[in-house]
C-alpha cells in the first residue's frame, strides 16, 4: 500500500488528480451529449424526411463506429481541420487542440447520440392523448414542453440515461492516447515507472467501480424523486 502514499513516496495523489480528472471530463461530455441530444432528438421525431434523415444520420454513424476511432478522427482530424482553416488566412504554424477539449468533444459526441434516443424513446412513449389536451386548452408550445413533455421525459429517461452515464464514464479511459492524465493514463504511467501492472490496474478498476458505484446512488435518488412527481 506504500505505492498509494501521498507525497513524493507514493502515487496516491497522482490517482486522485487522475481520477477528478476522470469526473470533470465525463460531466462536461455528458452536458455536451445533453446539447447535442437537444438538437437531434426534435429531428428524430420530425415529420419532415430530410430533418429526420439527418438525425438517423448522426444516430446510426457515431453508434456504428467505434469509440475509439470517433476520439481518434477528433484528435487529429481537429487539429489538421483548424490548420487548414488557418492556412487559409496566412498563418501555418502548428496548431494542437487542447486534449481536453478534444476528448470532452468527441466523448460527448458519441453520449449524444445515446442520449438521443433515450430521449427520443421516452418522448414517444408519452401518451399522445396528453399532446392534444394541451393544444386543446391553448397552451404555447413552449408551455406543452417544460410542464408536460419535460417532467414525464425525465421520468421516462432516467433509467436509461443511467447507462449512457456509465458509458461516458468507462470511455473516458480511451482518451488517455491524447495524453490527458486521468485513472487510465496515470495507471499507464504508474505500472510503467514502478514495474507493477497488476497493482495499479487492479486500482484503476476499483476506481472506475467506486465512480460507477457513487454516481448510480445518485441517479438512483434522482429516479425515486421524479418517480414521485416531484
Amino acid at each position: 500500500m506504500d505505492l498509494l502514499a501521498f507525497g513524493k513516496t507514493g502515487w496516491g495523489d497522482e490517482l486522485f488528480y487522475a481520477t477528478l480528472m476522470t469526473v470533470a471530463v465525463s460531466i462536461t461530455a455528458m452536458l455536451i451529449g445533453f446539447l447535442f441530444a437537444a438538437v437531434f432528438t426534435p429531428l428524430k421525431l420530425s415529420k419532415h424526411k430530410s430533418l429526420n434523415l439527418i438525425g438517423n444520420f448522426y444516430t446510426t454513424v457515431i453508434r456504428g463506429v467505434p469509440e475509439l476511432l470517433v476520439i481518434y478522427l477528433f484528435f487529429f482530424g481537429g487539429s489538421s481541420a483548424i490548420m487548414y482553416v488557418a492556412s487559409i488566412f496566412g498563418y501555418f504554424e502548428y496548431i494542437e487542440i487542447n486534449a481536453f477539449t478534444t476528448g470532452s468533444l468527441a466523448i460527448g459526441i458519441i453520449s449524444g447520440a445515446y442520449s438521443t434516443e433515450v430521449f427520443r424513446g421516452a418522448i414517444q412513449s408519452i401518451d399522445k392523448g396528453q399532446f392534444e389536451a394541451a393544444k386543446v386548452l391553448g397552451i404555447s408550445k413552449f408551455g406543452q414542453f417544460y410542464k408536460i413533455i419535460m417532467p414525464q421525459m425525465l421520468r421516462l429517461a432516467i433509467p436509461n440515461l443511467s447507462n449512457v452515464w456509465q458509458i461516458t464514464l468507462k470511455d473516458t479511459s480511451l482518451i488517455s492516447v491524447t495524453g490527458l492524465v486521468e485513472i487510465m493514463r496515470q495507471s499507464y504511467v504508474a505500472a510503467g515507472s514502478t514495474r507493477d501492472p497488476l497493482f495499479f490496474y487492479s486500482v484503476a478498476a476499483l476506481l472506475y467501480l467506486f465512480l460507477t458505484f457513487i454516481s448510480m446512488k445518485l441517479i438512483n435518488r434522482l429516479e425515486l424523486k421524479y418517480s414521485k412527481g416531484y
